[in-house]
Order: structure tokens, then sequence, then C-alpha cells
């Protein structure tokens, strides 16, 4: 049993060699055929013309046609047009058209009342946001004394005795900017501290 496949291994090598032996005497004695002939030949391939039982009415047809079913279709029309595009038919045409640049899909138009559907659940949340901002004012703490204008002007006439800012500031000559008042009058009356 060994023998007899020690036997095959040798056969099965000589006449492999002597295979590859006989296919380059065909390499080298073959003629020589210039590559740039072979440029110039255009592909032929044999795509037939897709039925127009199946391209009727794709734009209507397309999004309810199972994913498999888009793909095979798409394929097809893909290999079709792969030959020359004059032997295309006008149906095969307009179908790769509306497939490629159609309006389904990422590209499908909005449904009637959207835009109406945005704005008013962005109305809501401007509703809801006022809601929120005048509910914390309404339970806010009031304002803090130091923001009167009272106590402003106070400020005012403090930093002017400690002469802060000289040059352009308050204490300055001929100043006639607000300088600390920012608030409205309160009427509030508060004792020298």
């Amino acid at each position: 049993m060994l023998r007899s496949s020690i036997v095959r291994a040798a056969s099965s090598t000589s006449s492999a060699l002597q295979s590859s032996a006989v296919s380059r005497q065909a390499i080298v004695r073959a003629p020589a055929v210039s590559s740039y002939t072979c440029v110039y030949k255009q592909q032929s391939r044999q795509a037939h013309a897709i039925s127009n039982p199946t391209l009727a009415d794709i734009e209507k047809r397309w999004e309810a046609m199972p994913p498999q079913e888009q793909a095979d279709l798409w394929m097809a029309l893909r290999d079709r047009m792969k030959t020359d595009w004059h032997e295309l038919t006008l149906a095969e045409k307009k179908a790769a058209y509306w497939i490629a640049f159609g309006p389904h899909g990422p590209r499908a138009e909005a449904p009637p009342g959207e835009n109406w559907k945005v704005f008013l659940y962005t109305m809501y949340g401007v509703a809801a946001s006022a809601v929120l901002f005048g509910s914390t004012r309404y339970f806010a703490k009031p304002a803090p004394r130091t923001m009167s204008k009272e106590w402003q002007e106070a400020t005012n006439e403090w930093l002017k005795e400690q002469n802060s800012e000289a040059i352009t500031g308050v204490s300055s000559e001929n100043y006639k900017g607000p300088g600390q008042v920012q608030s409205k009058a309160t009427g509030l009356k508060f004792d020298d501290e």
C-alpha cells in the first residue's frame, strides 16, 4: 500500500513537470500579439431588456417593495446600464433615473402637515420655557437691598470720598457717567452703618 502511493505520487509529479514543459514551449512558440489591439476592443455584454411590467409604475411601487426585490431590480438595471445606453428602453432610463435620484428614502418629501407640527411643538417649547421662567421669578426671593438706586448712589459717594479711580472713574474731575447706578429707585431708606 505504501509502495503504490509512492508510485502514484511520483507519476503525478512527472506528469505535472511534463505538462509545465509543454506549456512553456507553447508560450515560447506563441506568436507575438501586440497589446494595443486588445485595448480597442469593446466589451460586449448580453444583458437583456427588463420587461415593461416590471418597470411600470415603479415610482408608486418602490417604497412598498421588499428590500431584496429593490436590490434585484437595481442590480438588473445596473447591469443593463453597462451596455450601450442607446440600447436602453425609455422605461429603463426613467426607472434608473428615478431609483437613483427620486424622492424616496432620505430624499423623500415631508408628509403633509409636518411643518405645522414642527411649528406647534416649537411654540409648546417656548410656552413651557416662559411658564418655567415666570414661575421661577414669581417664587424667587426679592432683589437684595444693594440692587437699589439709593444704595448705588451711596456707593458712588463713598467711592468719591475714597478718591477711587481718580483719573477716569467716579472720583475724576468732570465725571458725568452713572458710576455704580444701574437699578431703579425703590424708595429704600437705610441707616448709616
